[in-house]
Protein backbone atom coordinates (compact mmCIF):
# COMPACT_ATOMS: atom_id res chain seq x y z
CA UNK A 1 0.00 0.00 0.00
CA UNK A 2 1.04 3.28 -0.64
CA UNK A 3 1.83 5.80 1.89
CA UNK A 4 0.20 8.60 -0.22
CA UNK A 5 -3.15 6.80 0.72
CA UNK A 6 -2.97 7.57 4.12
CA UNK A 7 -0.78 10.86 4.30
CA UNK A 8 -3.04 13.79 4.23
CA UNK A 9 -1.83 17.33 3.32
CA UNK A 10 -2.32 18.66 6.90
CA UNK A 11 -0.36 15.64 7.93
CA UNK A 12 2.84 16.94 6.03
CA UNK A 13 3.07 20.00 7.39
CA UNK A 14 3.32 18.55 10.88
CA UNK A 15 5.68 16.22 9.52
CA UNK A 16 7.56 19.23 7.99
CA UNK A 17 7.56 21.37 10.70
CA UNK A 18 9.09 18.28 12.88
CA UNK A 19 11.86 17.57 10.33
CA UNK A 20 12.94 21.23 10.53
CA UNK A 21 12.74 21.56 14.23
CA UNK A 22 14.89 18.32 14.29
CA UNK A 23 17.57 19.56 11.54
CA UNK A 24 17.79 23.06 13.84
CA UNK A 25 18.22 20.97 16.67
CA UNK A 26 21.65 19.34 15.04
CA UNK A 27 22.90 21.90 12.89
CA UNK A 28 22.59 24.32 16.26
CA UNK A 29 24.71 21.44 18.25
CA UNK A 30 27.17 21.46 14.85
CA UNK A 31 27.47 24.93 15.54
CA UNK A 32 27.86 25.42 18.94
CA UNK A 33 30.05 22.50 19.57
CA UNK A 34 32.25 24.14 16.57
CA UNK A 35 32.10 27.69 17.32
CA UNK A 36 31.61 27.46 21.70
CA UNK A 37 28.19 30.03 21.64
CA UNK A 38 27.49 29.23 24.74
CA UNK A 39 24.78 27.12 25.16
CA UNK A 40 26.02 23.23 25.48
CA UNK A 41 29.62 24.43 25.23
CA UNK A 42 31.40 27.51 26.36
CA UNK A 43 29.32 28.36 29.24
CA UNK A 44 29.92 28.23 32.95
CA UNK A 45 28.19 26.27 34.85
CA UNK A 46 28.36 28.25 38.36
CA UNK A 47 27.99 31.72 36.92
CA UNK A 48 26.19 30.64 33.44
CA UNK A 49 28.54 33.37 31.92
CA UNK A 50 29.10 32.84 28.19
CA UNK A 51 32.78 33.08 26.92
CA UNK A 52 32.14 32.44 23.00
CA UNK A 53 34.71 30.61 21.25
CA UNK A 54 36.31 29.63 24.42
CA UNK A 55 39.01 26.39 24.45
CA UNK A 56 36.23 24.05 24.40
CA UNK A 57 35.07 25.03 20.92
CA UNK A 58 36.12 22.69 18.22
CA UNK A 59 37.61 25.46 15.79
CA UNK A 60 40.14 26.39 18.90
CA UNK A 61 41.11 22.78 19.96
CA UNK A 62 38.34 21.58 21.98
CA UNK A 63 36.99 18.16 21.75
CA UNK A 64 33.47 18.30 21.05
CA UNK A 65 32.84 14.64 22.82
CA UNK A 66 35.27 15.05 25.79
CA UNK A 67 32.78 16.48 28.22
CA UNK A 68 29.95 14.10 27.18
CA UNK A 69 31.51 11.30 26.77
CA UNK A 70 33.89 11.35 29.51
CA UNK A 71 31.65 13.04 32.08
CA UNK A 72 28.18 12.07 31.54
CA UNK A 73 27.61 8.71 30.41
CA UNK A 74 26.57 6.52 32.74
CA UNK A 75 25.37 2.63 33.18
CA UNK A 76 26.15 -0.48 31.75
CA UNK A 77 28.13 1.22 28.40
CA UNK A 78 29.89 4.05 30.49
CA UNK A 79 33.54 2.90 30.40
CA UNK A 80 33.09 2.10 26.42
CA UNK A 81 32.06 5.50 25.78
CA UNK A 82 34.69 6.79 28.78
CA UNK A 83 37.39 5.26 26.25
CA UNK A 84 35.63 7.19 23.19
CA UNK A 85 36.00 10.22 24.81
CA UNK A 86 38.08 13.14 22.97
CA UNK A 87 39.46 10.58 20.58
CA UNK A 88 39.78 12.47 17.23
CA UNK A 89 38.40 10.20 14.79
CA UNK A 90 35.05 10.62 17.31
CA UNK A 91 34.98 13.97 17.14
CA UNK A 92 35.13 14.41 14.10
CA UNK A 93 32.24 11.70 13.74
CA UNK A 94 30.41 13.19 15.56
CA UNK A 95 30.07 16.24 14.30
CA UNK A 96 30.22 15.02 10.17
CA UNK A 97 26.95 13.55 11.87
CA UNK A 98 25.32 16.91 13.49
CA UNK A 99 26.29 18.50 10.31
CA UNK A 100 24.68 15.81 7.87
CA UNK A 101 21.66 15.41 9.83
CA UNK A 102 21.01 19.08 10.55
CA UNK A 103 21.85 20.37 7.16
CA UNK A 104 19.76 17.66 5.51
CA UNK A 105 16.33 17.69 7.49
CA UNK A 106 16.81 21.25 7.27
CA UNK A 107 16.56 21.95 4.01
CA UNK A 108 15.22 18.39 3.00
CA UNK A 109 17.82 17.12 0.99
CA UNK A 110 18.70 13.68 2.01
CA UNK A 111 16.12 13.08 3.99
CA UNK A 112 16.32 9.52 4.54
CA UNK A 113 20.35 9.72 4.74
CA UNK A 114 20.06 12.65 7.25
CA UNK A 115 17.43 10.77 9.73
CA UNK A 116 19.52 7.48 9.53
CA UNK A 117 22.50 9.22 10.63
CA UNK A 118 20.04 10.81 13.58
CA UNK A 119 18.76 7.97 14.82
CA UNK A 120 22.36 6.27 14.42
CA UNK A 121 23.36 8.93 16.89
CA UNK A 122 20.47 9.60 19.30
CA UNK A 123 20.20 5.85 19.99
CA UNK A 124 24.17 5.90 20.94
CA UNK A 125 24.18 9.20 23.29
CA UNK A 126 20.77 7.31 24.71
CA UNK A 127 22.73 4.24 25.64
CA UNK A 128 25.24 6.18 26.84
CA UNK A 129 22.49 7.71 29.40
CA UNK A 130 21.49 4.30 30.24
CA UNK A 131 19.12 4.71 32.26
CA UNK A 132 16.74 7.24 31.88
CA UNK A 133 15.76 9.12 34.98
CA UNK A 134 12.41 9.46 34.22
CA UNK A 135 10.57 6.72 32.17
CA UNK A 136 12.39 3.94 32.29
CA UNK A 137 13.75 3.31 29.09
CA UNK A 138 12.55 6.05 27.43
CA UNK A 139 13.49 9.11 27.30
CA UNK A 140 13.61 12.06 24.12
CA UNK A 141 16.47 10.68 22.25
CA UNK A 142 14.42 7.83 21.64
CA UNK A 143 11.40 10.03 20.81
CA UNK A 144 12.97 12.17 18.23
CA UNK A 145 14.60 8.96 16.97
CA UNK A 146 10.91 7.85 16.20
CA UNK A 147 10.12 11.36 14.75
CA UNK A 148 13.17 10.91 12.61
CA UNK A 149 11.88 7.39 11.88
CA UNK A 150 8.65 8.74 10.50
CA UNK A 151 10.30 12.03 8.57
CA UNK A 152 11.96 8.96 6.67
CA UNK A 153 9.13 7.38 5.61
CA UNK A 154 7.33 10.17 4.57
CA UNK A 155 10.37 11.61 2.96
CA UNK A 156 9.12 11.45 -0.52
CA UNK A 157 6.74 13.57 0.05
CA UNK A 158 7.84 16.20 2.64
CA UNK A 159 6.29 20.25 2.30
CA UNK A 160 8.71 22.70 2.87
CA UNK A 161 12.11 20.53 1.14
CA UNK A 162 14.41 20.37 -1.77
CA UNK A 163 13.92 17.11 -2.15
CA UNK A 164 12.47 16.83 -5.11
CA UNK A 165 15.38 19.44 -6.83
CA UNK A 166 17.96 17.24 -5.24
CA UNK A 167 16.76 14.19 -6.58
CA UNK A 168 17.35 15.30 -10.01
CA UNK A 169 21.31 16.13 -9.22
CA UNK A 170 24.12 14.28 -10.25
CA UNK A 171 24.78 13.50 -6.96
CA UNK A 172 21.80 12.22 -5.87
CA UNK A 173 21.90 10.29 -8.99
CA UNK A 174 25.30 9.19 -8.24
CA UNK A 175 24.59 8.15 -5.09
CA UNK A 176 20.99 6.76 -4.70
CA UNK A 177 21.48 6.63 -0.95
CA UNK A 178 21.61 10.48 -1.10
CA UNK A 179 18.05 10.89 -2.29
Amino acid sequence: MAIKKYVTDASMYTWALLRIALGYVFLWAFLDKLFGLGFATCKAKATGLVDVGCSSAWINGGSPTKGFLGNAATGPFADFYHNLAGQAWVDWLFMLGLLVAGVGLLLGTWIRFASLVGIVMLLLIWSALLWPANVPGVDEHIIYALVLFGVALTSDHQAWSLNAWWAKTKLAKALPFLK
